[in-house]
This record gives structure tokens, sequence and C-alpha cells, in this order.
């Protein structure tokens, strides 16, 4: 692992542990998210950090992956957390037996964490299919909001 690339993982650790520990409130912290990819590129002045070639992202149980991702972080005065993560590309997020893909996806941790999937995006659970324009990805609560929706269900054989 190169040393750009291990430091930027400690940076966003640092990122998404600063703010809590300042704020003092007694929330869970979250787990970091730790990024991987054959190059990055950071812009400090811009607060972006450009992740390309065989990019996966990982927090507890989700991994997601991607051709590129960019980060948009803020401000270190304001605590230097992401704002958003935009994967581009080849995108798969998968968490146990749920894979969903799409051409771009959009990850925003605030107000609700969660996921934003365009670009013929489809959601797989076991040997169902869910597919639809646009597929959005509520983290914290494990469900999803599928607009324009078609649904494939598989039935699973009885014992009669």
């Amino acid at each position: 692992m190169s040393i750009l690339k291990s430091s930027f993982i400690v940076l966003v650790a640092l990122f998404l542990f600063i703010n809590p520990v300042l704020a003092q409130d007694k929330k869970e912290m979250p787990e970091p998210i730790i990024i991987t990819s054959n190059t990055l590129i950071n812009d400090s002045k811009a607060k972006t950090a450009t992740f390309e070639g065989n990019v996966v992202a990982k927090r507890g149980e989700v991994t997601l992956y991607a051709n590129k991702m960019i980060v948009y972080y803020e401000d270190e005065q304001k605590g230097g957390n992401i704002k958003m993560i935009e994967a581009i590309g080849n995108v798969k997020l998968v968490k146990a037996d749920r894979v969903i893909t799409s051409h771009k996806a959009t990850y925003l941790p605030e107000p609700e964490e969660r996921v934003i999937f365009t670009g013929e995006p489809r959601a797989t659970e076991g040997k169902n299919l869910v597919t639809g324009e646009k597929i959005t990805y509520f983290m914290k609560d494990d469900r999803s909001l599928v607009e324009k929706s078609k649904v494939y269900l598989k039935e699973k054989k009885t014992g009669k």
C-alpha cells in the first residue's frame, strides 16, 4: 500500500471521528469508511479526494465498489466530515445477500444516511430482483425506496 493511500485512509478515519469527539455528544461513534484504490488525487483547495481504479469503500457490513469515487469533505474548521461520496462506473453495493448495482451512486450521510443509485439500478436479494429508475437505500433503517419499480419474485417451492 502506498504512503499516499495509507495516509488518506488515516485521514478519512480522522474526519469521521474528529467531529463527534469535539461535539462531545453521547451518540455512538460511527465506524470508519475505509477506501482503497489504484490511485488517489487529493485536492485540499476543492476539498475533494478522487479515487480511481478498483475502488472499494467498506464500512462495517457494507461494501461499495466502483471504477471511480469522489469524496467531498468539509473544511477542517467545520469538523472535516464527509459531505458526500459519488461512485461512478460499475457501482455495486453488497450487504449480506443483498446486492444493488447501477452506473452511479451518491452516498449522503445527512440527514438520513443513504445511498442513491441511478443509471439502471438493480437490487437483488436471494433470487428476487427489483429494478427502477432510482433506488434509495437507507442504511441505518436497512430499507429501500424504489421509484418506477418493477419486481421479479421467485416463489419458494413448498413441500406439497
